[in-house]
């Protein structure tokens, strides 16, 4: 039963349930999908794709003027504007989190201190006083990770004998090695082989006495403890297997014994080369960019080589100024994304369109798809070190790079060219055909899928000295696998198909006591759950099946009282905060479409976040996800690495609601037309 609004604003559903029901109207739902889309298409590139602002923290600010001051190079202004997006993430402490409204990280502390000596500040200023009375009393510069310590060491401020030895060595490694660069995560891989030549050169800059960090070291740098610190609990641990082999590559490194380091540092400096090639920078991440570009210097090159200008064009090409500030925060700022997002977007925004109903020969929507078929990375990358006698065919996340493919947004491109008729039939159909075959050889032995590699499971890495950033990894996850059971139910494979099977007994095995599924590539659960209910739905799994059925119970168990639903970061470091957190636009989406997918679209919980999105939509068809009383910050939905890293898709609030409703839309439609 539908009902017709009761106030003029074209937004605003029903407040008063006629027969016990809250049913928003589905003339209200039309409006906002048709607003949205319309919008959508305002935000299209002339050349067909779709790219959203990728927000991070301060850490890119700050290692952005690291870089700079390193070198000597950097538009005066533009760091002077960086300045002023450090100080516009400061919390209250004084410290800076990972994400708006998270607690203060040592490592974003010690970094975003660091960067402000280096313009000249001075420690006896209130906004260093503050940050130094939190890094201190958090255990001073000695708890930040090994690159953050590198980094450090560049100037003098850490000791190149006390990190963690990443010796270029290892990329000699066979790859029968139990470890070699190829078992490690592909961003992992792409930041520790130019970091590894920057730790073999070790680079100095002295700093003046002012402009130094030595107050952050509590008691003193000289009565500081600067090695890794060794388990004392559990005397036999990997953690000190790792820690006994770091002392003696130390030990090396300090009595000049390496006969293979010559030979070490040209492989690496290839390796590195070779993936700047098809590539809009190193691994086209902002980390592997700046490594590499002070691993080039660290060997050499000058500015003016063609390898050294290319690396910085890309590298700048991430950065946003804003000398005027925004509407949101009026302050010049200048701030770095740490890549670009345009072939996940154009696919998520595509795959929403054609959910609208969005015609599939709209002229815009075949420019997209074209875009997206002139993408396909038709090379074989570092994928193919494991994945035998498979033809490429996947989709990057970025603008160019042949050498990452990922399977994720493999399987939402597929998603997205189901929603167009392109007039080259025949190059659509061969270009699936290619990217479904890519996607099985990419299956791991579990049954799910990962990111960028296959059987990226070693877990005994994670306990290497120099992996302390916690993203050695890259396993497979439900989220990922959950979506490409929905690609591949578009394409015809049903649970007949033995990987399919294979891909949802993973799924069940993996699903929380409550009822949940961990999201690995968006904040969290809620991610997860409706991407594995979507993906299980597609592959007529039962909605009366005990797995969906709990699953659709714990997502209405967390809804927030205003309808919406929400989720912090924080539920990577404390799981039983799950689905808790302030209602945004991304999330209150995930909730309904997890909610559409297990087969309730008749419920209150449905009806209020349906109510939620229409309410919440701007005049111009958008939605907002600012934090209140964050100077302009978004919430943060997406993830990077899980404690580590999070991200701000800028776009994710604009293309999930429309998803969100179109679903509604159709469910109660069909619903209706069954009746």
């Amino acid at each position: 039963m539908s009902l017709s609004p009761t106030s003029s604003n074209p937004n605003q559903a029903p407040t008063q349930p006629r027969f016990g029901r809250i049913d928003v109207a589905l003339d209200v739902v039309r409006g906002s999908i048709q607003r949205s889309v319309q919008w959508l298409f305002g935000q299209q590139h002339p050349e067909g794709y779709w790219v959203g602002e990728l927000e991070a923290d301060v850490m890119l600010e700050a290692d952005y003027i690291f870089m700079h001051k390193l070198l000597g190079t950097g538009d005066p202004g533009k760091l002077e504007r960086a300045v002023n997006e450090i100080l516009r993430h400061q919390n209250a402490d004084g410290g800076w989190s990972l994400y708006p409204g998270g607690p203060s990280n040592i490592n974003y502390g010690v970094k975003a201190y660091h960067a402000l000596k280096l313009m000249g500040w001075s420690a006896d200023h209130p906004v260093l006083v503050n940050a130094r009375k939190w890094v201190l009393a958090n255990g001073g510069v000695v708890e930040c990770n090994t690159f953050t310590k590198i980094y450090l060491c560049a100037f003098g401020e850490y000791d190149w004998s006390a990190v963690p030895a990443v010796p270029p060595e290892i990329v000699l490694f066979p790859n029968w090695f139990y470890f070699n660069i190829y078992e490690i995560s592909s961003w992992s891989r792409g930041i520790l082989v130019p970091l590894s030549i920057i730790y073999a050169k070790k680079p100095l800059k002295r700093l003046s006495p002012e402009q130094g960090i030595g107050e952050l070291f509590v008691g003193g740098r000289e009565n500081s403890n600067l090695h890794p610190r060794w388990d004392k609990q559990n005397k036999i641990s990997w953690r000190n297997f790792f820690l006994f082999w770091n002392r003696i590559a130390q030990w090396y490194e300090r009595v000049h014994i390496r006969p293979l380091r010559r030979k070490a540092l040209k492989r690496a400096e290839q390796w590195m080369l070779e993936r700047f090639e098809g590539s809009d920078g190193l691994g086209a991440i902002y980390p592997a960019m700046l490594n590499a570009i002070v691993a080039l210097r660290s060997m050499g090159y000058s500015f003016d080589d063609p390898q050294m200008i290319r690396a910085m064009d890309e590298f700048e090409k991430l950065g946003i100024d804003c000398p005027e500030g925004t509407p949101d925060y009026p302050t010049p700022t200048f701030r770095m994304q740490p890549c670009f997002s345009p072939v996940w977007d154009t696919a998520q925004v595509v795959s929403s369109l054609g959910d609208a109903g969005v015609s599939s020969t709209d002229p815009r929507m075949v420019k997209a798809a074209d875009w997206l078929l002139s993408k396909q990375v038709l090379h074989k990358g570092d994928w193919a070190e494991k994945v035998k006698n498979v033809a490429p065919g996947g989709w990057a996340f970025f603008f160019n790079n042949i050498h990452y493919p990922d399977v994720d947004d493999t399987g939402e491109v597929l998603l997205a060219l189901k929603s167009v008729d392109h007039p080259q039939e025949r190059r659509q159909h061969e270009a699936a055909q290619r990217a479904i075959e890519w996607i099985f050889g990419m299956q791991c032995r579990n049954g799910g899928w990962a990111s960028f590699d296959r059987d990226n499971t070693k877990m005994i890495f994670q306990y290497i000295p120099f992996a302390d950033h916690n993203a050695m990894l890259d396993p497979p996850t439900v989220d990922i696998t959950g979506r490409i059971l929905e690609t591949l139910a578009s394409y015809g494979y049903t649970r007949r198909d033995p990987r399919v099977e294979k891909a949802i007994q993973f799924i069940r095995k993996e699903q929380e006591t409550d009822g949940s599924w961990f999201g690995r590539w968006g904040v969290n659960y809620l991610y997860g759950t409706f991407l594995v209910l979507r993906g299980l739905e597609a592959m007529n799994f039962g909605h009366n099946e005990p797995e969906v059925q709990q699953a659709v119970e714990w997502v209405r168990s967390v809804q927030n009282s205003d309808g919406g639903w929400g989720e912090t970061c924080g539920t990577y470091d404390d799981p039983s905060q799950r689905g808790v957190g302030a209602s945004t636009p991304s999330q209150t989406a995930w909730a309904l479409l997890a909610l559409l997918a297990g087969g309730d679209n008749r419920s209150d919980s449905v009806a209020k976040g349906v109510r939620w999105l229409t309410e919440r939509q701007q005049e111009d068809g958008s939605w907002s996800e600012l934090v209140p009383g964050r100077n302009g910050e978004s919430y943060y939905t997406g993830t990077g690495f899980p404690r580590v890293f999070y991200l701000g898709y800028h776009l994710y609030k604009q293309y999930f609601p429309l998803l969100a409703l179109s679903t509604y839309q159709r469910s109660m439609t069909n619903e209706a037309s069954e009746a």
